[in-house]
């Protein structure tokens, strides 16, 4: 596609512009400031405004977002790609949508009120794992004293419409032989759903401790497997989201996949690098957002280049 036609479809969607050196000038969509802020660059194919830092390394997903039906197609069309997310809007609307609702355990006690002396040992084990009072509050975590889940902390997850759908329980006495024992219920979820906005960058890892500690609109998979068919994966091609990949260092062929899958889908990915660590759990919520601002951008140049290097 040449600019000319780039710079036609672009000032379709967002109105006149100014040029400044090789850098073409709109009104920015997402702070709607007064002047012209956003700066698009055709050449390296990034956007970026100036006033609320709204960026992106694509201008298609630019179009994608805020472009109509009409002015996305002629994108497509040109860039001789296919708008899988359109193509699969049917499945979306189409696919039965089963409601998950479980209810927590009977012995279930919020760690969000005062500490009590049964609280001591459940709270000082989150506390060892990075989690503060704002962690505990925000996940709703609890725990139960006796009962099947004795011995366990409790996260639960809750869905669109604030119903509990799933709960992870772990093991807080290092007593238990299983770490964690959680609930005969699909995980065909996404965790906690009713807190994810997927208009922003979204964060994935595997479990849930991991998903506290990367905080900003954190999900975990629930493993190390992202089928095209779940709910997760179909709302990040629906919604166009930008991904920042945060599996295990030892999930790396799996997580393969997953970007592959993803990529097939235009989605844009960065992979943020674990190791040393083992997980992101165990390592600090600054440790991680360092790693977070310095991750690598994948995309379909570099896919197989990243891929040899973790051969």
């Amino acid at each position: 596609m040449s600019y000319e036609q780039k710079i036609k479809i672009i000032s379709t969607v967002f109105g006149d512009y100014s040029k400044s050196g090789k850098e073409f000038l709109f009104y920015c969509p997402s702070c709607k400031h007064h002047k012209k802020k956003l700066s698009v660059n055709l050449e390296k194919d990034k956007f970026k405004c100036w006033i609320c830092d709204y960026s992106g390394n694509s201008l298609r997903r630019l179009v994608r977002k805020y472009g109509n039906s009409l002015q996305k197609q002629e994108w497509y069309k040109l860039d001789q790609r296919i708008d899988l997310s359109e193509n699969t809007l049917d499945l979306f609307e189409t696919k039965k949508e089963i409601e998950y609702k479980i209810d927590l355990p009977e012995q279930f006690i919020s760690l969000c009120n005062k500490e009590t002396l049964t609280s001591k040992i459940p709270l000082s084990f989150l506390r060892t794992r990075g989690l503060e009072r704002k962690d505990i509050l925000m996940w709703k975590i609890g725990y139960c004293p006796k009962g099947e889940y004795e011995g366990r902390v409790i996260i639960p997850s809750f869905d669109m419409n604030g119903d509990i759908n799933y709960f992870i329980a772990r093991d807080f006495t290092e007593r238990n032989y299983i770490k964690y024992k959680n609930p005969n219920a699909s995980k065909d979820i996404i965790f906690n759903e009713l807190y994810v906005n997927f208009d922003e960058d979204l964060i994935l890892t595997e479990g849930v401790f991991d998903a506290i500690i990367a905080e900003n609109n954190s999900v975990p998979i629930l493993g190390s497997t992202l089928s095209e068919t779940s709910r997760l994966f179909q709302k990040i091609v629906k919604y166009d989201t930008t991904v920042y990949l945060a599996l295990d260092p030892d999930a790396e062929e799996k997580e393969s996949k997953i970007m592959e899958s993803l990529l097939r889908y235009g989605i844009e990915i960065y992979k943020v690098i674990i190791n040393p660590y083992k997980d992101v759990g165990s390592m600090t919520k600054k440790g991680f957002q360092s790693r977070k601002n310095d991750a690598i951008l994948i995309d379909n140049d570099n896919y197989f280049v990243y891929k040899t290097m973790c051969a």
